[in-house]
């Protein structure tokens, strides 16, 4: 079943709506776009020209080094900034690669596929005439921090992966023989590969005016959507066994801040789909413990969670999916992967994605390297970094019936299917804790591609930081007993004080949960509340007020509206905002007693808006 806007629908109705834009998914399609449901068209990436290579700087006339040698030597920093470059290919183009193979769609969520040209970022470096790179030691630094330089000579013919595959070997050479398992020649190869398959294509479409850091490139990037004014967006939901704790509460709550940012500064759509994991181990051995079935336990904490959630003033999703009403799509999603040679199946039931195979593709979100040597398992898994897309039904356990027996989904498939189901391959924006970017959403990145047989699944991939109790290095957790529920937070403190605690830190760093850090979040509120009691005083008239220069609070006003949406536009930088919006109110609060009430209406709307809540604080 399906969860629309409050209404229950079957599966594969809510993904035929979507599909042929029926009444069901008014609430999903855009009205004001004509002929939008969800995006499932075709990507394409311009290919970018190489690069000129800068000309080495002469050498003093006097110089020990010739007029042959760049001088002084660039670190190597600066060798990287000057041989970065572009250039592009076409994957169908690719010697000895056969094209793409377009993928059958998933049951009632038909998906148009389209051949990929894709751009490959690579390193365009600078070579001599007879050699591409030249090593020579750095006789300035200290003994104990000897190192090899690379050293650019005049341009002759840009190398893929030329700089990383030297990196590799001169950490080997570095840290001496065996330091490196396979030596500083699989190093240089791992590295090479590394550089390689962590190439991301920006992708085209509407420019939203956001810059965001992205986790596949690793570096902030401008958020270009592929239809204009709408963002569609997956967020994986819970696991529903127990109550949601407060590291939960942080994620979602900064997710929301920033849709809501999306929303009403830059006035963008938001279609949001969010996955319910409602079959998992932990709900299985939970519900034995209690004795109910694991459908009934999933049911209770899943409403709870809704329930947290409001509690919080986080805006629903467009759709809530559950795994357990998509496993029909996750069969087809599995034989589809399996019959591109992706993966296998077991004699002893299970399915498993074959991370070997899949060569240097896998690793986008962290650095790991599938043909190292895997340690030994006792499973039916070929390599050990494999990971099961069906498990074989363990006995007097929960199971549907599939192609290679009784058992059920694996936990990445899920999130997989479900974003393929409502969106195909065309995907915006994924979000998550940073807890989940190795190995959930970089096994979601390998199943889609390997499913939709494409380049780049998922063009922006944004996680949220943890959450730190006081005076320790580890997460909120469940796990770990050290964890505070939302129900039991909020018998404390309130959803706009936990709020304010979110926006007073950037949402991808990690942030320390304690009393002083919610004192700090309940001083900034009571001091903009203050405000808020003066103006409202001073509109009904109840304040004497003294002549000032308005056109200074004017402009105070006005820059304080460019700074916010500046900071918005950069990463969503929730503090920077905040910061300004203080320093306008204790401005206002020094001067309010002769503001004219239209200033004062006007800051009372800005302070709303900023803190993305409906209302923040009516009068």
């Amino acid at each position: 079943m399906v969860s629309l806007n409050h209404r229950v629908l079957p599966a594969n109705a809510a993904t035929e709506s979507l599909a042929k834009h029926q009444p069901c998914a008014d609430a999903i399609k855009p009205k004001h776009k004509a002929g939008y449901p969800l995006p499932h068209g075709a990507e394409t990436a311009a290919r970018a020209p190489y690069p000129q290579a800068p000309q080495p700087r002469p050498n003093p006339p006097d110089s020990p080094r010739g007029r042959s040698e760049q001088y002084p030597p660039p670190g190597p920093a600066q060798a990287r900034q000057r041989g970065s470059g572009r250039r592009g290919r076409q994957t169908a183009g690719l010697p000895g690669r056969a094209p793409w193979q377009h993928a059958p769609p998933l049951p009632a969520a038909p998906a148009v596929a389209t051949p990929l040209a894709c751009c490959f970022p690579v390193q365009a470096v600078r070579v001599s005439r007879r050699q591409a790179w030249q090593v020579v030691p750095a006789p300035s630094l200290p003994p104990h921090r000897k190192a090899e330089l690379l050293v650019p000579r005049p341009p002759l013919c840009p190398r893929p992966g030329a700089v990383a595959m030297l990196r590799g070997a001169a950490a080997a050479r570095r840290c001496g023989p065996g330091a490196v398992p396979g030596g500083w020649k699989a190093a240089a190869r791992r590295c090479c590969s590394a550089a390689r398959r962590r190439e991301w294509v920006p992708p085209t479409g509407w420019h939203s005016g956001i810059v965001a850091y992205n986790s596949r490139s690793r570096s902030k990037e401008p958020l270009v959507l592929a239809a204009e004014g709408v963002a569609t967006w997956y967020s994986c939901g819970p696991t529903v066994y127990d109550q949601a704790h407060l590291g939960h509460a942080c994620s979602y709550v900064r997710f929301d801040i920033i849709r809501r940012i999306m929303t009403r500064f830059f006035g963008i759509e938001v279609v949001m789909v969010m996955g319910i994991t409602d079959i998992d181990d932990k709900i299985i051995r939970k519900a034995n413990e209690m004795n109910i079935s694991p459908v009934a336990l999933a049911r209770i904490y899943e409403e709870d969670f809704k329930q947290d959630m409001a509690a919080l003033k986080v805006l629903p999703p467009t759709v809530y999916m559950r795994v357990t009403d998509s496993i029909p799509q996750i069969i087809a999603f599995i034989k589809t992967v399996i019959a591109s040679g992706q993966a296998y199946a077991t004699s002893q039931g299970n399915v498993y994605f074959d991370v070997k195979s899949w060569g240097r593709r896998y690793g986008v979100l962290t650095t790991v390297y599938p043909d190292t040597q895997d340690e030994a398992v006792d499973t039916d898994k070929r390599h050990g970094k494999d990971f099961a897309l069906w498990k074989a039904a363990k006995p007097q356990e929960i199971f549907w019936t599939s192609p290679w027996g009784k058992g059920r989904p694996g936990w990445h498939i899920e999130c997989s299917t479900i974003s393929s189901a409502v969106f195909g391959k065309q995907l915006d924006i994924h979000t998550g804790g940073i807890d989940l970017a190795f190995p959930h959403h970089e096994n979601e990145i390998a199943q889609c591609e390997a499913y939709h047989q494409c380049e780049q699944w998922g063009n922006y991939f944004l996680h949220s930081g943890h959450l730190h109790v006081k005076g320790s290095q580890e997460k909120m957790s469940k796990s770990l007993k050290n964890y505070i529920s939302i129900k039991d937070f909020l018998e404390k403190f309130s959803s706009d004080q936990f709020r304010m605690f979110c926006l007073r830190s950037r949402y991808s760093s990690a942030v320390e949960f304690s009393g002083e850090t919610m004192d700090d979040a309940k001083h900034h509120l009571q001091a903009i509340s203050s405000f808020v009691r003066d103006a409202s005083a001073y509109i009904k008239g109840q304040l004497v007020c003294d002549p000032v220069r308005e056109d200074i609070l004017w402009e105070r006003l006005a820059n304080t509206k460019v700074t916010v949406k500046a900071a918005f536009a950069d990463d969503f930088d929730t503090s920077r905002a905040v910061a300004a919006i203080m320093d306008l109110v204790h401005h206002g609060n020094r001067q309010l007693k002769a503001v004219t009430k239209c200033f004062l209406n006007r800051m009372l709307d800005l302070l709303e808006a900023l803190f993305c809540m409906e209302p923040l604080f009516p009068i």
